[in-house]
């Protein structure tokens, strides 16, 4: 009966892993045609604590290849302890960008402007968007994070797909850029798994996934389905809640900019103690989504890793042989790579590919580990504590 009950867990995991490597190959990959430009972008960048990370997104920025009135940049101070301000205002005052005040209150930067978080409810994060949208001059949002990185023809490829696709929402890619140790190889692999099955999701025409720090949506859009009202009680979930509103307002109109132009680099945490909170941060809003889809795949995921811990115990009890355990492992694993293979070949980080076989022995532990925790444990993210 064992056998038969891990046979099924299984083959639910092939069945659903491999319906997302189908998928990921159903969305094409775009090639920009040096399009003229004609979308204008508000970006919009919430930070807390970021001073060391500012400098190279505002370089990014500088490099970016689109026309600069088509575009401006709204930095949303949450309340930061440290100097960011002053290194956005320093260093800008230094690029094609005008900046010379230090001053906390809003005040006008060329094409930057720097904001100040108003707390409403209980999440900054959506505060900040929120407050940026209301003052935004432009229809179409980007919104990104202050540790990223953008590439230089970032907004020319939104741009040329919103001329192409006409959307009301684009959900694009997100990466780390540091692999020089197991433990941020690690990271990469695990958010190529989450991209992979995001760009899966939208090949099956059931998107589940996105990343805030790679969004674009209308601003029109935004407010007609009234924002981030009915979810701001949860700290996290400022991307996948809104997609999910934008998906019930017009799921036709939603698409992923599968592109290399406009991949965005981000910084993996340091530590396997911040690790832990930022991905129990990603799970608190987990059981709060009500996409039918993702909770699926979230629960036949925790199911095929628990499968992978308590198989070694259950063959020591001989309630199962070794070929079938054997057997289901080695299933298991190889679909997984199967999806990172094809990911990574995507966002050209293919070396991270070495370390699977380490990582896919930790990931089960990992995994269910953090699907525990978030049940019932509170999280720390930049010096405040969360609830679920």
């Amino acid at each position: 009966m064992i056998t038969i009950v891990f046979i099924i867990v299984i083959l639910f995991y092939l069945y659903l892993i491999g319906s997302l490597v189908f998928g990921f190959d159903k969305v094409e990959e775009f090639k920009l045609k040096d399009l003229k430009p004609k979308t204008k972008f508000s970006v919009i960048v919430p930070f807390r604590n970021e001073a060391e990370n500012l400098a190279n997104l505002l370089q990014s920025i500088a490099a970016l290849e689109y026309p600069k009135n088509f575009f401006e940049v709204i930095l949303v101070d949450d309340d930061s302890e440290d100097n960011s301000v002053k290194v956005i205002t320093t260093i800008k005052s230094k690029k094609t960008f005008g900046c010379t005040s230090t001053s906390l209150s809003e005040h006008a930067q060329g094409d930057i402007k720097i904001i100040r978080n108003n707390r409403i409810s209980n999440s900054p994060k959506k505060d900040a968007i929120t407050k940026a949208l209301k003052m935004a001059q432009h229809d179409w949002i980007i919104t990104t994070d202050a540790d990223c990185v953008l590439p230089k023809y970032w907004l020319d490829a939104f741009d040329e797909f919103i001329q192409t696709n006409q959307p009301n929402c684009v959900v694009a890619p997100v990466t780390y850029n540091d692999g020089s140790s197991f433990l941020k190889r690690f990271q990469i692999l695990d958010i190529l798994s989450l991209q992979g099955a995001t760009i899966g999701g939208f090949g099956l025409k059931l998107p589940f996934l996105c990343n805030g720090a790679n969004f674009a949506y209308r601003k029109s859009m935004f407010e007609s389905v009234d924002g981030f009202s009915g979810n701001d009680n949860l700290a996290s979930g400022d991307d996948i809640f809104l997609l999910e509103k934008f998906k019930k307002a017009n799921s036709k109109k939603i698409f992923y900019l599968k592109s290399e132009k406009v991949i965005v680099t981000t910084k993996s945490v340091s530590n396997l103690s911040t690790l832990i909170q930022q991905r129990l941060r990603w799970a608190s809003k987990t059981s709060h989504n009500p996409n039918w889809f993702s909770k699926l795949v979230g629960l036949i995921v925790f199911l095929g890793n628990l499968a992978c811990i308590v198989i070694l115990p259950i063959f020591l009890f001989g309630l199962i042989t070794p070929r079938i355990g054997l057997a289901l492992l080695v299933i298991k694993f190889s679909i997984d790579f199967l999806l990172l293979f094809k990911t990574s070949r995507f966002f050209k980080q293919e070396n991270v590919l070495f370390s699977y076989v380490w990582s896919c022995i930790i990931y089960p532990f990992f995994c269910v580990y953090i699907a525990v925790l978030s049940l019932f444990k509170p999280y720390k993210w930049k010096g405040r504590t969360f609830k679920k």
